[in-house]
């Protein structure tokens, strides 16, 4: 079977970002399919292209067994969000031209960017009549209305809107990410509950059982003698990192407490500037990893922390690294409530909620992880247990793999 991803974010090898396609494609290829992403030149997490695509439309290049055609994105994508919006239209025009030379038995496209649904439907219809998934990642542009990127009335949001709803029109298949996704999707009546499917997050369990030596990785990182609350993500508006500062603040007087986080994004040199303005030393910002180095920091650290803005819309969604915090047996401090919540603390027991953007709430959740260590370890145990049974990256690949097998067979393109 010949499969085509198109996925703006792609993750570079070695760079960090999300790697769940990297990792599906890697396993569909080894399982004899041929594989083709469609994806950005421009990485996602770092906001820097590498010299070599510099300048060029296309490249093709090799990730393993897997195809990758990186598309022209304008440098500006880093730059502001009027920027990125010029990214997200450079790499729709510089993608349209790879699709049309793709060759393919099933598309998917992956959302967000949204736009990714009219090169996939261009890969899909235009050349090859094949049936095309449209993967929804994140809620747009409902995401971006809340988070205040985008007017609620404003043109270019209708537009958007207009596009999402024709984008599970056109779609044979519409993959959801959470169950939350799901019933939003069915109370708008923007699919029916027959074409939309459940692929969600996972992780790879094998990338995170880390049997290095931990003590030397907290020395390197200057965590020795503290219990250490790891943030691994992005540092975006959405994020709203600046309440781990905050955080900090209020727990000046337990010096036996270490906030840290790895990553990047537009708002980390912001809130790095104020930590250092209040005189916090009980907060270091590591800045962007590798990928490889990620499972001995996460294993370093004593509690995974995943925060989210205070906003109805990410009541629906699963963060990514909710389960490479229980595939490495983290226990889990969760400030975003609804969906995760439900999954984090009620089905997987593997952590605790604290109320977003609540720095006081927050505070105290990290003071009581700190002080019941033996909670904190059977919580990261339940976790591991459950993303073994429920997440691990090779059942999701088969899942997928099911739901294009079923879509091919039908459509007779195979």
């Amino acid at each position: 079977m010949r499969i085509l991803v198109v996925h703006q974010y792609y993750c570079f090898p070695g760079l960090p970002g999300g790697s769940r396609f990297n990792e599906f494609a890697r396993l569909w290829a080894k399982a004899g399919h041929e594989v083709t992403v469609i994806a950005g030149s421009v990485s996602h997490a770092t906001g820097q292209a590498h010299p070599a695509y510099v300048g060029r439309w296309l490249t093709r290049e090799r990730d393993g067994d897997v195809d990758v055609i990186r598309c022209y994105v304008p440098r500006s994508y880093r730059r502001s969000y009027a920027g990125r919006a010029w990214g997200f239209l450079g790499f729709l025009l510089s993608s349209a031209t790879a699709a049309l030379t793709a060759k393919a038995d099933v598309v998917i496209a992956t959302s967000p960017p949204l736009m990714t649904v009219i090169t996939g439907w261009l890969a899909a219809r235009v050349r090859h009549r094949a049936p095309l998934i449209f993967e929804v990642r994140d809620l747009w542009p409902e995401s971006a209305v809340t988070t205040g990127v985008l007017s609620e009335r404003g043109a270019l949001t209708k537009c958007l809107y207009r596009l999402e709803a024709w984008g599970y029109r056109v779609a044979e298949r519409v993959n959801v990410l959470t169950p939350a996704f799901r019933e939003d999707i069915l109370r708008r009546e923007l699919a029916d509950a027959e074409k939309i499917v459940l692929v969600p997050n996972g992780a790879d369990q094998a990338f995170f059982e880390y049997d290095g030596d931990r003590q030397q990785v907290r020395a390197a990182l200057g965590w020795n003698g503290r219990t250490v609350f790891l943030y691994a993500g992005a540092h975006g508006r959405a994020n709203a990192i600046g309440q781990l500062v905050d955080t900090a603040d209020k727990l000046r007087h337990r010096h036996d407490i270490l906030i840290a986080l790895a990553g990047d994004g537009p708002e980390r040199a912001k809130w790095q500037q104020v930590a250092a303005a209040r005189g916090l030393s009980n907060i270091l910002f590591h800045g962007p990893q590798a990928k490889d180095h990620m499972p001995a920091i996460v294993d370093a650290s004593d509690v995974g922390v995943a925060v989210l803005q205070d906003n109805p819309t990410f009541r629906t969604v699963y963060p990514n690294k909710v389960f490479d915090y229980m595939a490495c047996g983290r226990p889990v401090l969760l400030a975003i409530d609804g969906a995760a919540r439900d999954l984090v603390c009620v089905r997987a027991k593997a952590g605790i909620f604290a109320e977003p953007e609540d720095a006081s709430a927050i505070a105290s959740q990290m003071e009581w992880m700190a002080d019941h260590p033996d909670e904190c370890a059977r919580m990261g145990e339940d976790g591991r247990a459950w993303v073994r049974a429920h997440a691990s990256r090779d059942a999701l690949a088969s899942r997928y793999l099911d739901i294009m097998r079923d879509l091919v067979s039908t459509n007779g393109t195979g």
